[in-house]
């Protein structure tokens, strides 16, 4: 019973916010490309595979990330406390763990057709070498973005099975969301972080957060217009979309503090409802 328990602090499946903001790109690309005048359980089936993969995903590259971290995260007041930190779980455990974990994701990947498979095995090196990068450039966050929202691509492709200009478009804009949202998660970090010589968007831009976070979300949010417009979504996606954008610009940007790490915590995991009521508006503009 400790080894599971470990094993799910290791993963955070008790923090369900990291896999949801895997899943919504996924949702997003698939919801752009289905057909809703046809039948729906091909839809609601790969909703529910596009779930379990980001679950176990997630999952794998908390555990990468951990062991590349190790060093760091003992460092860190928030991180201090991870299993392989603390060397409560060991580094060949955890990298057995990650390998189950893929393999899994494998069987589930293997439900789709053959160009989804390719390019989501194209994608694996994104998605293992990301935490390596605070290391070398203030901008993690950016190959964070380019990983996270690959799934928009995946969606699509699993109903199209080619790549088309509004899913790059989307996949574009959505960067920029990851771009925002992890910086103002990173800002709890920043102290620590510039003592131990990481790097982050969040340092980058501790003094003009603002700015920055706002052209990240106007860009996001330009994105999602031009996606309507292309798709000629009705005029609910518009309205939802007005609602988003206070979301964003009101509870998010207009209310953060960066030297409150448990607000700026709280302000990021406002998120998970950014990608549910786009998920809404885009169901809502088709049907």
């Amino acid at each position: 019973m400790n080894q599971i328990n470990l094993f799910i602090e290791l993963v955070r499946l008790k923090r369900p916010i990291g896999y949801m903001l895997l899943f919504w790109p996924c949702a997003w690309g698939l919801t752009i490309a289905y057909d809703f005048t046809s039948e729906k359980i091909t839809y609601i089936l790969y909703l529910v595979l596009f779930f379990l993969g980001s679950v176990l995903m997630r999952s794998a590259g908390c555990i990468i990330n951990d062991i590349s971290d190790k060093n760091f995260d003992i460092k860190v007041e928030r991180t201090k406390n991870r299993p392989i930190a603390q060397e409560k779980i060991s580094v060949i455990r955890g990298l057995i763990y990650s390998l189950i974990l893929c393999l899994i994701a494998l069987i589930v990947l293997l439900q789709f057709n053959k160009l989804t498979i390719i390019l989501a095995l194209l994608s694996m090196p994104l998605a293992f070498t990301y935490p390596l990068m605070k290391r070398f450039t203030y901008w993690p966050q950016l190959f964070l973005g380019i990983t996270f929202n690959y799934g928009i691509i995946l969606g699509w492709t699993s109903i199209k099975e080619q790549i088309d200009i509004t899913a790059i478009i989307l996949y574009f804009g959505a960067i920029f969301w990851t771009l925002g949202y992890d910086t103002i998660y990173g800002f709890q970090d920043i102290k620590d972080d510039e003592i131990i010589g990481l790097k982050s968007t969040s340092i980058k831009f501790k003094n003009k957060p603002l700015m920055f976070l706002s052209l990240c979300y106007s860009i996001f949010l330009f994105s999602l217009f031009i996606v309507g417009f292309f798709l000629e979504l009705s005029s609910i996606f518009y309205f939802v979309l007005i609602i988003i954008s206070i979301q964003m610009f009101h509870f998010q940007l207009k209310k953060i503090d960066i030297e409150n790490g448990p607000k700026c915590l709280s302000i990021f995991k406002t998120n998970n409802l950014v990608g549910f009521l786009i998920m809404i508006s885009l169901i809502g503009g088709k049907i």
